[in-house]
């Protein structure tokens, strides 16, 4: 698999002593892409469903984009989630990283019928 150009990367997941490391995969390079329960759709349902804006934020008029990264696993779990481009405002970096903690199992992806773990970037935008 790690011989045909693709891109493998690793995270800890919060190993205290560094020694376990999880590989993973970019989403662009897995021949079968983690799919959210309802596709595409069913995502953008969800997140509109679950975001909250922050109260603070609302009442400024501010708005925000935030970029987040996160591993879908073998098993179609979240985890690894990351701010991997912040909105500037603290509250809607939180806020769209619970709602990313929050999502339900997904299809794994996979390469050659084998799971393997991906990293997915989605944004999550707050707009008055």
């Amino acid at each position: 698999m790690m011989g045909q150009g693709r891109r493998v990367g690793t995270v800890n997941p919060l190993s205290p002593d560094k020694s376990s490391y999880m590989m993973y995969y970019e989403f662009e390079q897995v021949e079968v892409q983690p799919q959210f329960p309802g596709g595409e759709h069913g995502l953008v349902n969800f997140i509109n469903d679950t975001r909250e804006y922050p109260y603070e934020e609302y009442v400024h008029h501010r708005q925000g984009r935030v970029l987040c990264s996160f591993i879908i696993g073998t098993d179609g779990q979240v985890t690894n989630v990351r701010v991997f481009r912040s909105s500037g405002y603290r509250s809607f970096d939180e806020e769209a990283v619970r709602v990313i903690k929050k999502m339900p199992r997904w299809e794994a992806g996979s390469i050659n019928n084998i799971k393997v773990n991906v990293r997915c970037i989605i944004p999550i935008a707050f707009r008055l």
